[in-house]
């Protein structure tokens, strides 16, 4: 009758070993780190700086507890948060401003469970110390850069169709055009309001011109608004991948503010430059003209600069702008038909589209340079002879080294430049000393509520309340394991939930107990009254649990932050508790008492 078959007990046996397993890496900790990356994503590291490091490191009599090249990033680990310090500041002297050396914190378990995939939890900000910016966009600005678009689309509009007009000026998110005649006007509203739908007009009548102001419609407002949040985001999330920084915290808050948390990284300095780096993309002329000595000298026509080309010469630009990165509404790595080397393809909008097809006609023959620009270094990617006309408001780069470089600058191109301006409003540092006194707290918290509990069930309901304690602390495994795998973030939040949920926990195993003492007050056998009691109390525990799942869900869907990271932990308690309190905890009392036929009492 009490009996489980024995695929049940190597199930349980098999779900018991991989969560000790998947749990196990939360308990060796992490140690302090130094991570080296290449300011530009393009560049790639390899094992010649990895050979530098060590011997700058050697030479400051710096040791490393490890060294290993992962992500693109070279990790130094040390034995203590002294040596991290002075390590990075011999390799930020060592290796210049080509590469970004940064504070980190690395797991400290051992290489055979990573085989595994058995990671240590992500721990949040609050546990594991780091820093934590608000920052503003500057809504006004995005509004005016699109003022500005519209303000060089209405020349190019006009005058395909030969309307004639005087100034087109430009204040705020507003722009204006003045027409000597109201005939050229109207003309104008019905060409401008057939071409830009999303703009409002309005006209005016003055005593020496006529007046159409466009003004961005509420919605187009609005979208114009999102769309740079949104492009700020992406911007923000591409730049903090260079950290090493596991499990970020990069949302939105509110209408036009972000919120950007690094856990683990103590850098706030180099946090902010990694923040308020981008790239984007200028096509400009060649100065075919430029002596090449002299631009070894440092020596540069009059109008132009010096740039380093990817092959490390030096040629000379014209400082006049063709294109910008704005006029780029996609970048796709791919492959050029001819040669099959890796090309980045690039979509541009009509404006620019328009731009690029009469620069190319009115130079053919001559070179045009595609830059780079990051951080305020510009470098030409590739300088090739326009051959022909090129229309249509596709362009292809070439000159990409590989098919990774060639996905990186496509990335950098899509999501390289803030849409709109960005202000720090807040700024907060959290040390690792108080997330580990945060980590002692809660973890201490939850150690005192667990002893409290298997107390109160070892002698209230005896061997009953022995299984109880065990089976919850099986619950806690599971949960720490389920949450390894998921590589969630583990933060305050979701401390106080696991101890709520090991609370809540036991509220099955209660139920258990009760319903069978109840069945041998009534006079059943004691065999009897162990298999009426766990099924019988199954239905209360699906309903009661089932309630509060749903309460859950519902925090997790509607709220943010902290009380998402709640509600996983809570939800994910839920399930492991079900498993736990009912088939664990039966499978100890069938282990015990299912092989005694004639069973006289029980310990409850």
């Amino acid at each position: 009758m009490n009996r489980f078959p024995l695929w049940k007990y190597v199930l349980i046996g098999f779900t018991l070993v991989a969560a000790f397993l998947y749990t196990l890496p939360n308990f060796f900790g992490q140690v302090p780190a130094v991570q080296v990356s290449p300011v530009r994503t393009t560049e790639k590291v390899d094992t010649a700086l990895l050979a530098q490091m060590e011997s700058l490191l050697k030479a400051s009599s710096l040791a490393t507890s490890g060294m290993g090249l992962a992500d693109n990033s070279i990790k130094a680990r040390f034995a203590s948060i002294n040596l991290q310090i002075k390590a990075k500041d011999v390799l930020e002297n060592g290796l210049g401003e080509r590469y970004t050396v940064a504070l980190n914190l690395l797991p400290a378990s051992p290489a055979w469970l990573s085989t595994i995939s058995a990671l240590p939890m992500n721990l949040g900000l609050d546990l594991r110390g780091g820093v934590h910016f608000l920052l503003e966009v500057d809504m006004r600005t995005a509004l005016e850069k699109a003022a500005i678009r519209y303000q060089n689309d209405f020349r190019t509009e006009l005058r395909s169709d030969k309307i004639r007009y005087g100034r087109i000026i430009r204040e705020g998110d507003a722009v204006t055009v003045h027409f000597s005649t109201r005939d050229q006007r109207d003309a104008a509203v019905n060409k401008l309001g057939t071409a830009f739908t999303d703009l409002a007009y309005t006209t005016e009548d003055q005593a020496e011109a006529f007046t159409l102001t466009a003004r961005l419609k509420p919605e187009a407002e609005k979208q114009v608004q999102e769309f740079a949040l949104q492009q700020n985001i992406t911007t923000l999330r591409n730049r903090v991948n260079e950290l090493g920084v596991a499990e970020p915290v990069i949302q939105q808050q509110g209408a036009n503010r972000v919120v950007v948390q690094l856990p683990g990284v103590q850098d706030t300095a180099k946090a902010k430059d990694i923040l308020g780096r981008t790239a984007t993309l200028e096509i400009r002329m060649v100065d075919e003209l430029a002596d090449p000595l002299a631009l070894a000298q440092g020596q540069a026509p009059f109008g132009t600069e010096i740039v380093p080309s990817r092959e490390g010469a030096l040629i000379a630009v014209k400082k006049d702008v063709v294109l910008t990165g704005d006029s780029i509404t996609n970048a796709t790595p791919g492959f050029d038909n001819t040669s099959g080397q890796a090309a980045v393809h690039l979509n541009l909008d009509g404006k620019g589209a328009r731009i690029f097809k009469d620069v190319t006609r009115e130079n053919v023959n001559k070179r045009m340079a595609i830059l780079l620009i990051e951080k305020g270094r510009a470098e030409a990617i590739t300088s090739p002879v326009i051959r022909e006309e090129i229309g249509g408001g596709r362009v292809q780069i070439t000159g990409m080294e590989s098919a990774q470089e060639a996905s990186d600058v496509a990335l950098l191109l899509r999501a390289g430049a803030l849409a709109a301006p960005m202000q720090i409003v807040e700024e907060r540092t959290v040390g690792p000393s108080m997330g580990a006194e945060n980590i002692e707290k809660g973890f201490h918290s939850n150690i005192w509520g667990f002893i409290a509990v298997t107390l109160f069930m070892v002698i209230y309901y005896r061997v009953f309340g022995l299984f109880s304690s065990i089976a919850l602390a099986i619950n806690a495994l599971l949960l720490i394991a389920l949450l390894s795998m998921l590589q969630a973030t583990l933060t305050l939040p979701g401390m106080a939930a696991i101890a709520l949920t090991l609370g809540m926990a036991i509220d099955a195993n209660v139920l258990i107990n009760e319903r069978i003492r109840e069945e041998v007050r009534a006079g059943s056998t004691p065999q009897a009254a162990i298999h009426a009691g766990y099924e019988r109390a199954w239905a209360t525990i699906l309903d009661s649990n089932v309630t509060t799942l749903i309460a859950g869900i519902a925090l997790f869907s509607l709220g943010s932050g902290p009380v998402r990271g709640f509600a996983v932990v809570l939800c994910l308690g839920i399930l492991t508790s079900m498993f736990s309190a009912v088939t664990v905890s039966r499978a100890m009392v069938n282990l015990t008492y299912g092989r005694q036929a004639r069973l006289a009492k029980i310990s409850i």
